[in-house]
C-alpha cells in the first residue's frame, strides 16, 4: 500500500510556523495522501490536524517526536497511537513541564552572553504550550543579535556549554519506545545522523531499540548524504525494520530551506489495524 506522504512535520503546537489546520492545508496542496504531525514532545496539535484532514480528504496520522536523553539529538518518532489517558500522554506532560522550566534558564543563559530578551515576546511567538529554542532564535533574529535562526543555534542555543548548563527533562529511549508501544503505536528512529555516532555505535543502538519494540527507521530525510541513506536502508533490511521518511518541516520562517516532502512509501504496516 504505497502512499504519497510526509511522516515528519511540526506545527505551532511545538516549534512550527503553521497551525495544525494550516499544515493540513499545505499538505493537501502538496498532493499528499498521508501526513503525520510529529510535534516535539507533545500531541496537542494532532486532533486539530485530523479534523482538518477529514475535511480535506487527507489522512492525518497521530504522531509525536520524543526527545531521548541517551545521546544528543536522539529523537524517537511515534505513530498511530491511541488517544486518552496513556503513559505516552503522561510522558508528554512531563516533557511540557520540563520545557516550561527550561525557558527561564534559557533567558538567564542568554543574558549572561549579552543577549537581552523579553520572555513574554518569546511566548507570544510560540503561541502554543511548548516553548522551544526556535522561538528564542526568532526573537534573537528580530532584535539583530543574530542574522539567522541557524546562527542563533550555532553561537548560543546548541553549543556544548548550552547543553551542559541549560538542561530539561528527557526520558531515556527505552521509556520513549515503550510508552508509544503501550499506547498501541508504531516507533521509528528519527534522523540518526544527528546523534553523530560512528556506524558501529549506531548499529548497536538500533539493535537495542529493536529489542524494545522499534518498528522502523527514518531512511529518507533532506539532509542525508547518499552514504548515510544507504547505511540506514541497510540497517532497515538487516534488522527487519520498515522505512519511514519526512521533511522535518517547520515552515519557512523557522527552516527556510525545508519544504514539505512528497515521498512514495509503503504504508500498509502503519495503516492496518
Amino acid at each position: 500500500m504505497n502512499k504519497t506522504c510526509d511522516l515528519h512535520t511540526h506545527t505551532t503546537a511545538s516549534d512550527g510556523q503553521y497551525t495544525p489546520t494550516e499544515l493540513a492545508g499545505l499538505a493537501k496542496a502538496r498532493g499528499l495522501d498521508l501526513l503525520a504531525v510529529t510535534d516535539h514532545d507533545t500531541i496537542a496539535g494532532v486532533a486539530e490536524a485530523q479534523r482538518a484532514g477529514n475535511t480535506l480528504g487527507l489522512t492525518v496520522i497521530r504522531g509525536v517526536e520524543l526527545s531521548a536523553k541517551d545521546y544528543p539529538n536522539c529523537h524517537i518518532l511515534g505513530y498511530g497511537f491511541r488517544d486518552g489517558d496513556t503513559e505516552l500522554a503522561r510522558l508528554c506532560e512531563q516533557f511540557r513541564a520540563g520545557r516550561d522550566e527550561r525557558k527561564y534558564k534559557i533567558v538567564e543563559f542568554l543574558r549572561e552572553k549579552g543577549v537581552e530578551l523579553d520572555l513574554t515576546e518569546v511566548e507570544e511567538i510560540a503561541g502554543g504550550e511548548v516553548i522551544a529554542r526556535p522561538h528564542f532564535a526568532q526573537v534573537m533574529v528580530k532584535h539583530g543579535y543574530v542574522s539567522t535562526n541557524r546562527e542563533a543555534f550555532d553561537r548560543y542555543l546548541d553549543t556544548e556549554e548550552f547543553r551542559q548548563r541549560v538542561k530539561r527533562f528527557k526520558a531515556d529511549a527505552k521509556t520513549c519506545v515503550e510508552a508509544i508501544k503501550a499506547a498501541g503505536g508504531k516507533v521509528s528512529l528519527a534522523h540518526p545522523y544527528q546523534m553523530g555516532l560512528p556506524d558501529g555505535e549506531l548499529e548497536e543502538l538500533v539493535g537495542r531499540l529493536k529489542g524494545w519494540g522499534l518498528d522502523a527507521i527514518e531512511c529518507y530525510y533532506p539532509k542525508y548524504t547518499p552514504e548515510q541513506q544507504a547505511f540506514y536502508l541497510h540497517l532497515a533490511e538487516k534488522y527487519h525494520l520498515h522505512q519511514t521518511g519526512g521533511s522535518d518541516f517547520h515552515g519557512e520562517r523557522v527552516k527556510p530551506d525545508v519544504e514539505l516532502a512528497a515521498l512514495e512509501l509503503e504504508m500498509g504496516w502503519l495503516l492496518s489495524r
